[in-house]
This record gives structure tokens, C-alpha cells and sequence, in this order.
């Protein structure tokens, strides 16, 4: 239960945070519709990481590197995220102003993060625990301990950050938005999977800095508001 717990826990509470700290909050139906299409991406991203893995592995070291996060999981996860917010949120009559932008990348990113959290605590612990001999509960503990001040804030927060420039590039037109909102938390997710320990946790300092500051300068914009109608999207 308590592994349980941990693994389901720590991302409804950062979804939580942003989805509540909202001025003019989302409808919950849109926010557990986008939150399911996150859980549901995750089916392609696996198949997208096995192709990439197969093309570009070599059997070396550093090739596993690469294909396990520039080359595999950082381009595919937040491309398919990124495919929800255009397709998806772009066109939802709710999306009205650029905070909403941020908090359905939130959504979605962390729809991902906690299908993706339960794969590896029960399906990755447990091949392993009977490949290597461990026990498979104090391994599936571990896991779910271990990602949940790792993985999923990383996901979280790469979700804030694409899901501010894509607020942005939808109520301004200017795609060096778009662009940024998908390049920066490629980047973000590429290095913290390219580094090895401890180094991970220093791109999840930089992106709980950079995160916060773009949800704080939304917050301040929303207190000078004293409606959620916002300019038309382009």
C-alpha cells in the first residue's frame, strides 16, 4: 500500500498545485480528459522508444546513452505531449488565456508520468527483481521512492515549461514560442536522462526554478485580470 502511494501520490499533489493555484480554474472534465490522453500516449512513446532504441543502438555505451534520452525518450514523450496540446487543447474553447496553456502541459505531462511511474514500479521492478534475484517489493519500494523527487517532477515541471510557451505562442502567434515549447523541455528531458547521478537532480533544481518563475510571471498577469477572457488565439 505504501508503495502504492508513493507511486500515484507525489504527481497528483504537482498537479494539484497548479491546476488550484489557477485564478480562473479549467473545468474538471477537461482536466481529466487531457490527464486520460497523457495516460494514453504512452502506449505510442513505447513503441517510438523500441524504434529508436533499434536504429540507433550500436552496442556501446554511449549509443545506449543517446538512445535512452536525446535520441529515444526525450523527441518522442514530448513530441506526443506536445501533439496533445496542439491537436487537443489548441482547439478547446476553454483554452482563453496563456496560464491555461501551462496548466493543461502540467496535466498531460503528468497523465504520462503516472501510467509511465506505474510501469516501472510494478512491471520494470519486478523483471528485474526476478532477473537479478531481489526482492520484489523492497526493489518496487525503491523505484517508486527514488522517481518520485526525480521523474516525476521532472516530467511535471518540463510540462510547465512547454505548456507556457505554448499559452504564449497561442494568444500571440509568434512561433519562436511554439518552437520553444518544444525544444526546451526536449533539452531538459535529454539531459536528465543523458547524466549520470547526481547530476539528473541539478536539471530538476533548474527546472523547478525556471518553472516556478514562468508560473509566478502568469500568476502575476492573472491578478490584474478580473475575468479569464482573454485575446482570440491564432
Amino acid at each position: 500500500m505504501l508503495t502504492l502511494l508513493i507511486t500515484l501520490v507525489p504527481p497528483i499533489i504537482i498537479l494539484l498545485y497548479f491546476v488550484l493555484a489557477d485564478k480562473f480554474r479549467e473545468p474538471k472534465g477537461t482536466v481529466i480528459l487531457i490527464f486520460f490522453l497523457g495516460f494514453l500516449i504512452c502506449l505510442p512513446a513505447g513503441i517510438l522508444n523500441g524504434l529508436s532504441h533499434d536504429f540507433f543502438y550500436d552496442g556501446s555505451k554511449y549509443s545506449d546513452n543517446l538512445t535512452s534520452s536525446f535520441l529515444g525518450p526525450a523527441w518522442a514523450e514530448e513530441l506526443l505531449k506536445f501533439s496533445i496540446l496542439y491537436l487537443i487543447v489548441l482547439k478547446r474553447n476553454e483554452f482563453n488565456e496563456p496560464m491555461d496553456g501551462l496548466v493543461y502541459g502540467v496535466v498531460v505531462s503528468l497523465g504520462f508520468a503516472t501510467y509511465e511511474n506505474y510501469t516501472y514500479v510494478y512491471e520494470w521492478a519486478e523483471q528485474i527483481a526476478k532477473d537479478e534475484g531481489y526482492d520484489f517489493a523492497e526493489l518496487s519500494y525503491l523505484v517508486a521512492l527514488g522517481r518520485s523527487y526525480s521523474a516525476i517532477p521532472m516530467h511535471g515541471l518540463n510540462g510547465a515549461v512547454m505548456g507556457y510557451y505554448f499559452g504564449m505562442y497561442a494568444f500571440s502567434g509568434n512561433k519562436k514560442f511554439l518552437i520553444l515549447s518544444l525544444v526546451l523541455p526536449y533539452l531538459f528531458h535529454g539531459f536528465y536522462n543523458f547524466l549520470v547521478w547526481p547530476y539528473p537532480m541539478t536539471i530538476i533544481g533548474i527546472l523547478v526554478l525556471f518553472s516556478f518563475y514562468l508560473h509566478n510571471e502568469l500568476k502575476q498577469k492573472q491578478k490584474l485580470k478580473r475575468n479569464e477572457k482573454e485575446i482570440k488565439k491564432i
